[in-house]
């Protein structure tokens, strides 16, 4: 029976939750907001408020966000990209294996965010270059690195958030690859379904190796003006093609506030017409330099020349200022002398009307600006990337890149052979202990510039992460956890402990498409322990089944930060998520009902 703490500690984390759905505040404010309210009524000290702040595995994760940071600043990343990716066109069941296999291995060992960030740019430009639809890709390219996050220790923060859950209750924690045992099943059998399936269930115009055109490829827009003395002026738009704009498309006219469809027929050109043109991103320079059209935006960077003018996508990220203001309101020239000529959001692009949206997290900028914009800004978190120019540009000298490889294999192995040793003066030779290691050989050897390693830090992950902990406690101290696993129990009795896997799984799994994974998986934590306890049986499954399902997150692209970040850049729909991510959902739930059970014992 639910005691007066345990009502309250339910209502909290359903508060949570919704606030969490409708992005009331960020994440970090939330949960901390969450965990001064259940010590402020009793249920946690503010010793277990504060425990979560300490906890190695919440500072281990803080510790490797430094250490990609300084992988990526290395530019091997960058280099491995260009290695890999193939020359020339194919098949594509054996192109997405060439891309998801990579950087599966890659993600298995660094944050999966930075992994995206760098390498989506290069996957799209890559398959422009090829004349490929980008959308076949970049979904597989998120999938990847949730794939490699599941099969070692340190390849997603959630990992170390059930680890040390795990240490702190006086179980001994994960070994270094010891989720791969379940994540590499998933992984193999996930990238051969996403290479199979992807041609038909992932979007963009199908890829056949006897065609070389691909219309489907147009989705760069530009929004001109016809100029006074134009040239344009009186000749004739026929089905949306002018020869006079060589590789583009008019999509449509503006004229006296009404839209003319120009796809079929023809059409006459005015002066001040409006035309929306499509092609690809090279199209810019001749655009710039035609002088019978007139980009939109111009009127803003008249000083900068146009030779010097480039063309940035930009993703905004949560820690961006001017969120839930309009483009005027935040005077977005002026903070970064960039103008913005299109936003992408949910699949949709927008032109007309922006000056009156308010921006949003995840929203994709399409920007006209000058280098200074990368150069300022690349390095930068108030945007998740920045994009194109520095593409196929690797940063960092020959030594730094091969440092950083080394120091990362130090950091690897060292994480995996060290609880074999003992130490003289009581050091445990962990993952904490090795990561610290290589984070500040990254700053010493001046791979990582210091003056911005706290840029590199994730602060609202951490404080998630801290305050997640704090209400995992208030579960069991209140006898939530308790309550909850005995349900838990009762729906699942006619199927033994499998059954709780599975129920646990499925909890989990819905619980990280509406709030963070990390979340997820420290509030499914204390009921998976004490459903161990009253059957008497070792919760080592429940905890392994608690890390997988919490990484399983394919079926939308709010539920994990990779998926959201190449929606933006891939302009996808939530439905081209579920699409092709159900059926993925439901292969790592089978294949974790089969395989959990056979490789950890419940006795």
């Amino acid at each position: 029976m639910l005691t007066l703490d345990g009502y309250i500690v339910l209502a909290v984390v359903l508060l949570t939750i919704v606030a969490l759905a409708k992005e009331v505040m960020r994440p970090g404010l939330i949960f901390f907001s969450s965990a001064v309210v259940l010590m402020s009524t009793g249920i946690i000290s503010d010793q277990e408020l504060l425990a979560g702040f300490s906890n190695k595995g919440m500072i281990t994760v803080a510790v490797l966000f430094l250490v990609s940071e300084g992988v990526r600043q290395s530019g091997v990343l960058n280099r491995l990209a260009q290695t890999y990716l193939p020359r020339k066109r194919g098949k594509l069941v054996f192109l997405i294996p060439r891309i998801m296999f990579p950087v599966s291995l890659l993600s298995a060992f660094l944050n999966n965010t930075p992994v995206v960030i760098i390498f989506a740019p290069i996957v799209k430009r890559w398959s422009e270059k090829l004349n490929l639809s980008h959308k076949k890709f970049l979904i597989p390219l998120s999938y990847a690195t949730i794939f490699g996050g599941m099969c070692t220790l340190i390849g997603t923060s959630t990992n170390l958030v059930v680890h040390g859950l795990i240490i702190d209750n006086g179980y001994p924690g994960f070994s270094m690859f010891e989720l791969g045992k379940v994540g590499i099943f998933i992984a193999i059998v996930g990238i051969i379904y996403v290479s199979v399936a992807g041609n038909k269930l992932l979007p963009g115009k199908k890829i056949l190796l006897n065609t070389k055109s691909s219309a489907g490829l147009k989705d760069y827009y530009y929004d001109v003006t016809v100029t006074e003395n134009s040239n344009l002026v009186g000749l004739e738009i026929k089905n949306g093609r002018l020869k006079e704009l060589p590789k583009l498309l008019v999509r449509c006219i503006e004229r006296d506030g009404n839209i003319i469809e120009t796809k079929k027929g023809m059409f006459k050109i005015l002066p001040g017409d409006k035309l929306l043109l499509a092609g690809k991103s090279d199209r810019l320079n001749y655009i710039l330099t035609n002088f019978n059209i007139r980009l939109k935006g111009m009127d803003l960077i008249k000083n900068v020349p146009r030779e010097k003018l480039k063309q940035y996508e930009a993703v905004i990220s949560p820690r961006f200022p001017g969120v839930g203001k309009t483009i005027p309101e935040f005077n977005f020239y002026q903070h970064y002398q960039a103008v913005v000529l299109a936003i992408h959001r949910n699949g949709e692009r927008i032109t007309s009307n922006i000056d009156k949206l308010k921006l949003k997290s995840g929203d994709n900028l399409v920007l006209l600006t000058s280098d200074s914009f990368i150069q300022n800004w690349g390095d930068s978190k108030i945007f998740y990337l920045t994009s194109y120019i520095r593409d196929y540009k690797t940063t960092g000298t020959f030594w730094k890149k091969w440092l950083a490889f080394i120091i990362l294999l130090f950091m690897i192995t060292g994480a995996t052979v060290g609880r074999y040793f003992e130490s003289p003066a009581g050091l445990t030779f962990d993952m904490f202990f090795f990561s610290i290691l290589a984070a500040v050989l990254l700053i010493w050897l001046k791979i990582m510039p210091h003056q911005k390693y706290t840029k590199a830090i994730s602060w609202d992950v951490l404080i998630t992460i801290a305050c997640a902990f704090a209400i995992s406690k208030a579960m069991q101290n209140s006898g939530a956890a308790e309550s909850l696993a005995r349900t838990t129990i009762n729906f699942s009795r006619s199927f033994g402990p499998v059954g709780i896997i599975a129920a646990l799984y499925i909890v989990t799994a819905l619980s990280t498409e509406v709030i963070t994974n990390n979340a997820a998986a420290a509030l499914v934590f204390p009921i998976a322990l004490a459903a161990a306890q009253q059957l008497n049986i070792d919760p080592k499954p429940f905890f392994v089944t608690i890390a997988i399902a919490a990484s399983a997150s394919f079926a939308t692209p709010i539920g994990y930060q990779t998926n959201l970040i190449v929606q933006a850049i891939g302009n996808y729909k939530f439905t081209d998520y579920l699409k092709i991510g159900l059926p993925l959902n439901i292969i790592a739930f089978i294949l974790s009902l089969l395989l959990i059970p056979y490789f950890w014992s419940f006795e």
